[in-house]
């Protein structure tokens, strides 16, 4: 090996993924790279220049900005720019310029390209698709550290068996694992050794567990499949297997967890909703939902997949309100549609969403009629609050006489958000251009509205312009110094918010489009596919913006999956520093794409690139 790769070789051992090569690859790939130097304020590339290869900072520090000049990011040393141009059409997407003398190391684009085809770990990293991944509802191919329920619960070995009893009864569970100091498992205890050991064995409460627990009994780790638990349990004849990762115990899974593994599925809780007699019914199968997130994340299901899925338990819930209330209240007076605006309507709910909705009422309502629809919104509103789907805080509710109106009134507050687009009309617009019918007796009541308001908004470039810039208002958390804009304090300090700065600003983004474009979708990534076909997004663009959104829609699941198996209620914050640096690089790219395209957006590009 020549002595000047020395230094090179060395970066490259502690710079990801090239430290993941074999050392006979890395080598060849150290030889590859071309030191480069430059002073301040040289251009390394400009926007859509032709690219040479990548380039990965070895002192120095680097301004990445958009088309616009937008400054997107400022890089520093073992960071990586350059590779979405060149994976896209190998023109750079942005330019590069560098902000102090600097020492770069270029890999060629033959060598980028050979490598990627060449080293999966390579490929991986530089892939920003989230795909090929194994989508499945069995069990015997799902990874165990997926059909983990909950959380471990343990005891130390000096535990009495009065004391192991109680905390099992505490937490519901039937077993215990018997952990040392260190967290290594040393056996279990169950419900069945209490009752035969110590009632029938007369044996007294203050017997420490270790007495009576199974020792070095058989575990499984995390990554071992679904198949090796059913395997064990069937052969072996036991009920609860416990799992460990390099000896310290993890988690505990049961044949009743399997079971109700099996028996939680989006169609059989829409059945239970469907049977439901009352509201407390309804409510206990929602309550259900964090753990089909939890199955369905599991099981590698893309994330539209699974907000399909959960949005449809809600519109079940809300069809079988609609009809428990017109069964006490009697027929509706007039035809009427109940219609889902936010999340619902954008069929993308996920494990915590409130309740966004109204009511369009046929024109031959009268004063009189009003008072029934009133009674049915707020028997709907009520029942969804006590199924999970909390109050809409900004009131956004049928239950708001302003939200329950006939054809006419709510055809008249689409044409004055359009013609006068203050803040309250784009912030307005924004909610009920994501209008989808649940249920009612109107069924053709939205339909002439919807293309009438979107022939009408399309052509009005002043409140085009005014939604664009409605659109910008929420920013993905891009730290200037290469990292992420946490929340600063409270109690998600050091998070951010995969909601309003993740996924809004995309849903924000294909709104515009779908006005644009004149499109009826109203589901985010339907948004973005239609925008491409109907030229509003270039197919770059689209590609760029759609693997975007799905990987930070995916993370965001992924994260809520987390705090649903951990005992957690699910929200919207994400801590970077749980995330490894391979997720981190992805989720900060994507971010990029997003904040790129939104400059593109506001500064008012044709068919955005």
């Amino acid at each position: 090996m020549a002595a000047d790769l020395t230094p090179i070789l060395a970066f490259l051992e502690g710079v990801h993924p090239y430290d993941n090569l074999p050392r006979n690859e890395l080598e060849h790939v150290a030889s590859c790279f071309r030191r480069r130097e430059f002073s301040e304020g040289d251009v390394v590339y400009a926007f859509r220049e032709p690219l040479k290869g990548i380039y990965l900072i070895k002192k120095g520090s680097v301004e990445v900005t958009d088309q616009n000049g937008a400054l997107v990011s400022i890089l520093g040393p073992r960071n990586t720019f350059g590779e979405r141009g060149l994976m896209r059409d190998g023109l750079a997407a942005t330019t590069a310029r560098v902000t102090s003398d600097t020492v770069l190391l270029e890999l060629p684009a033959e060598e980028f390209r050979e490598l990627s085809q060449n080293e999966p770990a390579f490929a991986r990293f530089f892939n920003r698709v989230r795909g090929g991944e194994t989508r499945t509802n069995s069990i015997a191919t799902m990874k165990i550290a997926d059909l983990l329920a909950h959380e471990p619960v343990s005891c130390a070995p000096e535990t009495t068996v009065a004391e192991a009893a109680r905390t099992m009864r505490d937490a519901h569970i039937s077993s215990l694992g018997v952990a040392g100091p260190e967290g290594q498992l040393e056996g279990i205890v169950t419900v069945r050794d209490l009752s035969n050991k110590v009632l029938a064995g007369e044996m007294s409460l203050e017997t420490p567990v270790r007495d009576v627990m199974t020792p070095d009994p058989i575990t499984l780790t995390p990554d071992g499949l679904g198949s090796d638990l059913l395997h064990i349990m069937l052969e072996k004849r036991i009920g609860h297997l416990p799992i460990t990762d390099h000896g310290r115990f993890v988690g505990m899974i049961t044949q009743t967890d399997l079971t109700r593994f099996q028996a939680v599925s989006s169609a059989v809780l829409i059945r239970d909703v469907a049977g439901a007699k009352t509201v407390a019914e309804m409510a206990a199968v929602t309550a259900q939902i964090p753990q089909l997130l939890v199955q369905l994340v599991g099981g590698h299901h893309a994330h539209e997949v699974v907000t399909r899925l959960i949005t449809d338990i809600a519109d079940a819930v809300t069809r079988r309100l609609l009809a428990m209330a017109e069964a006490e209240l009697g027929p509706a007076p007039v035809p009427y549609l109940w219609l889902a605006c936010g999340s619902q309507g954008r069929q993308e709910q996920t494990g915590v969403s409130d309740q966004d909705n109204c009511m369009i009422l046929d024109d031959a309502v009268t004063e009189d009629d009003m008072g029934y629809f009133r009674q049915l919104a707020k028997i709907v509103s009520d029942g969804l609050d006590a199924c999970g789907y909390v109050y809409c805080p900004g009131d956004m509710m049928a239950t708001n006489p302003r939200w329950c109106q006939p054809v006419r009134v709510w055809r008249e507050y689409f044409d004055g958000w359009i013609n006068k687009p203050n803040p309250e009309a784009q912030m307005l617009a924004s909610v009920m251009f994501d209008l989808r019918a649940i249920g009612g007796t109107g069924v053709g009541l939205f339909q002439k509205l919807q293309e009438d308001t979107l022939a009408k908004a399309a052509k009005n470039s002043i409140f085009v312009a005014h939604m664009i810039a409605n659109s910008l208002k929420h920013t993905p958390p891009l730290g200037l110094i290469r990292g992420f804009a946490t929340i600063r304090s409270g109690e998600h300090r050091n998070h951010i918010d995969m909601k309003h700065n993740g996924v809004v600003p995309v849903t924000d983004l294909a709104r515009v489009y779908a006005l644009r474009a004149r499109l009826p979708e109203v589901n985010t990534r339907a948004r973005l596919v239609e925008a491409e076909h109907a030229g509003v997004l270039s197919h770059s663009g689209a590609r760029d913006l759609i693997e975007a959104y799905d990987l930070i829609a995916a993370m965001r699941l992924e994260n809520q999956a987390h705090l649903a198996r951990s005992g957690r209620k699910p929200d919207n914050y994400l801590a970077p520093s749980d995330l490894s640096d391979f997720e981190r690089s992805h989720l900060r790219d994507a971010f990029v794409v997003v904040r790129t395209m939104q400059s593109a957006a506001g500064h008012g590009k044709g068919p955005v690139s």
